[in-house]
């Protein structure tokens, strides 16, 4: 356990709650904890601390609602990694992820071939009734659940197998299979979580979350894949460069 010294001022018009998570906060970017630093438990440190257990309760909560700390069941309480920043690029999330070390992991929802709902069919200009790869995955960084991506594919383009799923991007699998993304149009947004969404993501009912469609072509116009994905805002962001011409 990380050992933590706060210097409190109870004389201060500002709540006790919120000095601790102001100074617990500092701390994290200063380096003083690092990513993957457990602390003591709440009981301990109130104690340490001299505080009101539900005082201590409320100081680690405005540090987990802003993502700097995670309560994991049989671990307790931990300093996150840091957020994932993502340069809007034509990559995938898992090739993001890899290139700046934040050990991506899959765990596959869905892998399967269904008749196109009018949505995807006119996304990826095909007939009504034609059938589509349909692919939903929970991506991981460093352990941490980070984004949920549905994605659906011409049934003709590739088949891909669960095996491949869990170990490499959608892009890279395609690209092995001679499949080249040239183009793309994407549009990002935010709204509510659903349920489902925040169960998987491990955030409390109705946090927000990012969003993110995308529509891609291959070298020959061809639409090759259509996907909707949902980020954590808490661990999540997208980066944008512009430049004048």
């Amino acid at each position: 356990m990380t050992q933590l010294f706060v210097d409190l001022d109870r004389s201060s018009p500002v709540p006790l709650y919120y000095q601790v998570a102001q100074q617990i906060e500092r701390a994290i970017s200063e380096g003083e904890l690092a990513p993957g630093d457990r602390l003591d438990n709440e009981i301990s440190l109130a104690e340490q601390f001299g505080l009101s257990r539900p005082t201590m309760r409320r100081a680690i909560q405005e540090l987990v609602d802003k993502g700097l700390l995670v309560r994991k069941r049989g671990v307790g309480t931990q300093v996150v990694h840091g957020q994932v920043t993502r340069p809007v690029e034509l990559t995938s999330l898992f090739d993001d992820l890899t290139q700046h070390h934040q050990t991506p992991t899959t765990k596959v929802l869905t892998n399967e071939i269904i008749e196109a709902p009018d949505e995807v069919g006119a996304m990826l200009s095909i007939a009504q009734g034609s059938r589509v790869l349909h692919l939903r995955r929970l991506r991981f960084a460093h352990g941490e659940p980070l984004a949920i991506m549905e994605n659906f594919l011409p049934q003709d383009l590739i088949a891909i197998g669960e095996s491949d799923l869990a170990t490499r991007g959608l892009y890279q699998l395609m690209r092995s299979r001679g499949v080249n993304i040239r183009v793309a149009k994407q549009r990002i947004g935010a709204r509510t979580g659903t349920a489902e969404e925040c169960a998987l993501l491990g955030e409390r009912k109705g946090t927000p979350v990012l969003t993110m469609e995308r529509a891609a072509h291959d070298d020959s116009g061809r639409p090759v894949e259509w996907g909707r994905h949902a980020y954590r805002a808490s661990q999540y962001s997208f980066e944008v460069t512009l430049v004048d011409h």
